[in-house]
């Protein structure tokens, strides 16, 4: 398997943390678009988004899904990024797209709880958990309809790792998927 993998789901689910440790378990390269977008750019999320708009920022995203995509690498992407057909399509025909499905309540203890991860600006003006829900309401559709598995991602680290290597060591079927 040299497909790229790539790690999609919402603020908070654990797509960085999930990639590194998978690409360090398969010895793959490791790249967070978010990341890369933000070196490149000389900017964070909320100064890219204050200066070109959620707009630019979504276009400078799918400029970074396509520039880092590459054989044996593992990618976490951006939660937004699913919003884009094009982006859509394109990790499902480039890659493995997996989707870490955790609950709200799940989301927004782990970005309680840790701040400086969610370095984005709020998508609304409402309480976390309320965002959260909203945001999932818009987008589950579209992280089931670009993945190639679900996964739990309330388990385990160790958990959510054997699960998506049993995931991807199955048939790449794009009619194959896992409920945890």
């Amino acid at each position: 398997m040299t497909q790229p993998v790539f790690f999609i789901g919402p603020r908070g689910c654990g797509k960085t943390t999930v990639g590194q440790a998978l690409a360090q378990e398969q010895n793959w390269h490791f790249v967070d678009t978010d990341h890369w977008l933000q070196e490149r750019a000389q900017m964070n999320v909320a100064g890219i988004v204050a200066k070109e708009g959620w707009e630019g920022f979504r276009a400078r995203e799918t400029q970074a899904l396509q520039a880092v995509a590459a054989p044996s690498t593992v990618i976490a992407t951006g939660g937004g990024m699913v919003l884009a057909d094009v982006n859509r399509r394109f990790m499902r025909e480039t890659g493995q797209v997996i989707y870490l499905r955790a609950p709200v309540s799940v989301l927004a203890a782990r970005l309680e709880a840790f701040p400086q991860e969610g370095q984005r600006p709020a998508l609304t003006a409402k309480p976390l958990g309320e965002e959260i829900r909203d945001v999932l309401a818009e987008r589950e559709a579209l992280y089931c309809e670009a993945a190639h598995y679900i996964v739990d991602a309330a388990q385990s680290l160790e958990c959510i790792i054997a699960e998506v290597l049993a995931a991807l060591s199955l048939s790449a079927s794009d009619s194959l998927r896992l409920y945890s």
